[in-house]
């Protein structure tokens, strides 16, 4: 892991290749799960005021879902998370072309509402947790993102190229720029080996 302020980031972010093959996986990360997607403290409150706007681009199995749950859970680990439609698909998935997507940030892209999504989602596969009181980024691999893995090793994009917009939400340009120079001297280092 290196340090780049007050947060470790691991090597794999640095490594490991990563871009989103929508045709290919189809959107299962919004579809297939345990829990719904993690959401921060503040975020809930933000979802809960954006339902009536992004209603229109809810499934009416989410729309029902989220009226019977609300906009947030809490799952048995008693963090938040979106609502889940049966125990799969997260309640914001919407479909287009067989193809699945987070309501909210189509909302966001057709200029309704200026929240994307919750950080978690759009920070994947990049997972943060707690650590010596340090936030750490960890790479999260799951198998429905084979087709992530192999379009990312084809264009030759880092996991942390692939979510620079999240990270940047996150932390700041500052501090992606910080990141991207540490990124560059461990390039440079392992061509020297």
């Amino acid at each position: 892991m290196v340090l780049i302020g007050n947060t470790l980031v691991s090597l794999d972010l640095i490594e490991e290749q990563f871009v989103c093959d929508l045709p290919r996986c189809k959107g299962m990360c919004c579809v297939d799960g345990e829990a719904g997607a993690p959401v921060e403290e503040g975020e809930g409150e933000i979802m809960a005021r954006l339902i009536p706007a992004i209603k229109p681009y809810l499934t009416e199995k989410g729309w029902q879902t989220i009226q019977q749950q609300g906009a947030v859970v809490r799952d048995r680990d008693s963090e938040l998370v979106t609502p889940l439609v049966s125990t799969e698909e997260c309640a914001y998935a919407y479909f287009e072309d067989g193809i699945a997507g987070c309501a909210i940030e189509k909302a966001y892209f057709d200029g309704i509402v200026n929240f994307r999504k919750p950080i978690s989602c759009h920070l994947y596969p990049v997972r943060v947790k707690m650590m010596s009181g340090l936030e750490a980024l960890n790479y999260h691999e799951w198998h429905i993102c084979d087709p992530a893995r192999h379009k990312g090793k084809e264009l030759g994009v880092p996991v942390f190229r692939f979510v620079r917009d999240a990270l940047i939400r996150r932390y700041g340009e500052a501090w992606y720029r910080e990141l991207e120079k540490t990124a560059e001297a461990y390039y440079q280092k392992q061509k020297t080996r």
